[in-house]
């Protein structure tokens, strides 16, 4: 129960906008029909006024976040804030999770991190599974991308599931050479589950059957539901 009313844990809201690089709409048309596909109905807002919308707030169990920079109003913040506390799941990834709202520091409390740099932009680097007992990694083995490495102020407290070690070969800062990066986690915000991964800067990241799984498996988590595993590293 949240606010009086029984919790529909099959609703799932994807909130897209904010820089266009990071293709925010292709990585909503590329998950909500999935999400479909796993029994939520889901609803898909170009605007962070979805935030305001009471019902839907009140009644939704996973929120992905797509939404690179930008500003959130105090009373759209409000609304993510109060619905997450109260119970619902959030999961995303790269700057549509954790370099939005850059002038927001309680949000950045809700994700566990927040992005500083990427040296030497897109580069082939390493995710590296750290605890491969957890559902959302079990059976996956390390993978490489091609794409930014995120340098992050990450939080202490997040369960960290994997993450990715920088050479210092790249941008002129080769001071962060061995630096190990927490590159996904979970975490609880009051009620709610907090998902989130560093991968996935444009939406061909997920072409990489590791980044999509671990993605996939983030929101079922995050939603209380579940986690069905869908791929398995050969």
């Amino acid at each position: 129960m949240r606010g009086g009313h029984e919790v529909h844990r099959k609703t799932a809201l994807i909130v897209w906008g904010g820089w266009e690089g990071h293709t925010p709409r292709a990585c909503a048309d590329r998950f909500a029909p999935w999400l479909v596909s796993r029994g939520f109905r889901v609803r898909v807002a170009g605007t962070l006024d979805a935030y305001t919308d009471r019902r839907l707030m009140r009644g939704v169990s996973l929120i992905v976040p797509i939404w690179t920079m930008g500003e959130i109003l105090p009373e759209q913040w409000s609304g993510l804030r109060d619905a997450v506390l109260a119970g619902a799941g959030v999961a995303g990834w790269h700057g549509g999770m954790c370099d939005s709202f850059r002038g927001n520091t309680e949000y950045q409390f809700m994700t566990g991190g927040q992005w500083v740099a990427h040296p030497g932009g897109v580069i082939p680097h390493r995710v590296r599974i750290v605890k491969p007992s957890d559902p959302v990694v079990k059976g996956l083995k390390d993978f490489r991308m091609v794409s930014e490495q995120y340098y992050m102020h990450t939080d202490p407290g997040n369960d960290v599931l994997a993450a990715t070690t920088f050479s210092g070969r790249h941008g002129g800062v080769p001071w962060i050479r061995g630096t190990v990066m927490p590159y996904v986690w979970k975490r609880r915000f009051g009620q709610g589950r907090i998902f989130y991964s560093a991968f996935g800067h444009v939406a061909d990241d997920f072409k990489v059957p590791e980044a999509l799984e671990i993605i996939k498996r983030g929101m079922l988590w995050a939603a209380g539901e579940p986690v069905a595993r869908e791929y398995v590293s050969p």
